[in-house]
């Protein structure tokens, strides 16, 4: 992280404490102090974003209990050494991927994001990386994310233009278009491009 960004770690950490002891905590006046210290980061988020600190809240406040990493997941799906990319709604390009939601694994949630957003069957074959997001994509959060990549194989299906997604396309390694780099940079596109070729692909973790 960037010297210029420490305010936006402490806000994180401050957070974190928080969270932890609003939950964790049984005396009324240690929650008041654990609320202040939440409300001191909302308004250092506020203050830096320019975001109203009731859209800080909502974002960065909303859970309870110990703080943990939310969790990513990216679809890397070849063919004819090309990979497959979705293009997104604002014209960027990403792979097949999102949240992981709270009843489903890992690997469920990479065979459910590849079907919704590009339309297809596939197979979970090798994990390819498991990243901590701000140490590969802007902009930094307020929250943290590890993000876990996939090579897939695609077993059957076809695109269907969605709510997230408008078409699918595989691109070659030298012909990448304009990519969504909050979720996926070309540092990222390249290293799943490496995986797709190696014989025994050692799981990339940082």
């Amino acid at each position: 992280m960037e010297k210029n960004e420490k305010w936006l770690e402490w806000a994180v950490e401050l957070q974190s404490i928080a969270q932890a002891g609003l939950f964790y905590g049984k005396d009324v006046f240690d929650k008041e102090r654990y609320e202040r210290i939440r409300e001191i980061s909302v308004e250092m988020l506020s203050y830096k974003t320019e975001i109203p600190p009731e859209k800080v809240k909502e974002l960065f406040c909303c859970e309870t209990g110990y703080q943990t990493p939310k969790l990513d997941t990216r679809a890397a799906i070849f063919e004819d050494d090309k990979i497959l990319l979705v293009k997104e709604k604002n014209g960027k390009w990403s792979l097949p991927g999102g949240w992981v939601d709270v009843n489903v694994s890992v690997k469920e949630n990479i065979i459910k994001e590849a079907k919704e957003e590009a339309g297809l069957d596939v197979s979970v074959d090798t994990v390819i990386a498991v990243q901590d997001r701000e140490k590969h994509n802007l902009p930094v959060y307020a929250y943290k994310i590890c993000k876990v990549f996939a090579l897939c194989s695609a077993r059957g299906g076809h695109f269907q233009a969605n709510s997230e997604t408008v078409e699918s396309r595989y691109f070659g390694r030298d012909e990448l278009p304009p990519l969504a780099e909050d979720k996926n940079n070309e540092e990222q596109i390249q290293m799943c491009f490496e995986a797709y070729h190696a014989e025994n692909w050692k799981t990339q973790i940082d």
